[in-house]
């Protein structure tokens, strides 16, 4: 599902205008990259979390050049879902 469906979907379930139903999700969307940035995480009680994962350096290598190059610590954003969630998507109810 793209960004526009998902617009197109909640406007049609809510009522309001597509357009600001876009600027909502944008809005949701911005917020949660905020707050990651800086190191937060968003927690979405029935729906999931947006966490951080840090990443130790590391060493790779280019093979075109079969050299070695040092991967810096970074962190990476992955979403945690609830049991619900899970429980929903894969058909398990309880």
């Amino acid at each position: 599902m793209t960004k526009a469906e998902l617009t197109s979907k909640v406007a049609k379930s809510t009522g309001l205008d597509p357009q600001d139903v876009l600027q909502v999700i944008e809005g949701i969307m911005e917020t949660i990259k905020g707050s990651l940035a800086k190191g937060d995480n968003v927690y979405l009680r029935g729906f999931g979390t947006f966490q951080l994962k840090k990443r130790a350096e590391k060493t790779a290598r280019n093979i075109s050049k079969n050299t070695a190059v040092i991967v810096p610590e970074h962190n990476i954003p992955f979403f945690k879902p609830c049991e619900e969630f899970k429980d929903d998507v894969s058909g398990l109810k309880k």
